[in-house]
């Protein structure tokens, strides 16, 4: 990014008599980095890939960010100036993290670097944990500014978790195994609400043998309100509308 530039602190604890230190014995060693750029946002992820540089297993969740200065657009490009950060990371959860990160597989390692890339860009500073079974690669992130990855009725997250499954299918494309992004656990929240709204829906249809419309919702969330109900005696689903607004309809049979 044009106008962004970092600072690269050392791995030494802070100095006990300096300004913002705290507290007396031992203190823990410290990646510090100081960045700059258009908007805080931008210095917060000038700031993250320079501690990448540093130490490639940081924790993104654990890195603490002091803002410097917000910075000042001017007028007409006169009197601008960059904000500034200082991003901070502990060395040991560094090593640790590098540790955790030796034994993953080449298509963990993958969906991981794309969805710390993502949340990057997005100046998200979130921890991302993948585990792999034989079904299913989750990538699961914590801590951050969680609602703006998620988006609105989940579209930024399913939008995130589209994009990492096309990469991650191009780049092994024997892998079968299906691509999950998560955000600490609001997959399994949002599941268990459509649950209810399905169940609910079909109960009402096949009371009053009326169709019912749902909200429009993702392809995600349209495929678990069909998968609720493919089973449930006496209606059926469909989709309808178009996108972004394309909708469920819980229809009685013969409806």
């Amino acid at each position: 990014m044009s106008g962004a530039e970092s600072g690269v602190g050392s791995t030494e604890p802070p100095d006990s008599g300096g300004a913002g230190s705290a507290g007396t014995g031992a203190e823990k060693k410290q990646l510090t980095v100081e960045a700059s750029g258009e908007t805080v946002g931008e210095a917060k992820w000038v700031a993250l890939r320079e501690l990448e540089k540093l130490a490639p297993g940081v924790d993104k969740g654990a890195v603490r960010f002091q803002v410097l200065s917000e910075g000042e657009r001017g007028l007409l490009g006169v009197g601008f100036t960059p904000a500034r950060v200082l991003a901070t990371a502990d060395a040991e959860a560094v090593a640790a993290e590098e540790a955790t990160l030796a034994d993953e597989t080449e298509l963990s390692a993958r969906v991981r670097a794309l969805v710390e890339r993502i949340t990057g860009s997005l100046g998200i500073g979130c921890r991302v944990r993948v585990e792999e079974d034989s079904d299913a690669v989750v990538a699961t992130c914590s801590g951050g500014e969680l609602g703006i990855l998620i988006g609105r009725h989940g579209q930024t997250i399913d939008a995130i978790q589209y994009l990492v499954s096309a990469i991650a299918r191009r780049s092994f494309p024997d892998n079968e195994k299906q691509v999950v992004v998560d955000a600490s656990g609001y997959r399994d929240r949002r599941r268990a609400v459509l649950h209810d709204l399905a169940t609910r829906s079909a109960e009402r249809a096949a009371r009053s043998g009326e169709r019912v419309e749902l909200e429009p919702m993702t392809p995600v969330e349209r495929k678990i309100v069909h998968e609720r109900l493919k089973d449930y005696p006496g209606v059926q689903t469909a989709s309808e509308g178009t996108e972004p607004n394309r909708f469920v309809v819980v229809l009685p049979d013969g409806g």
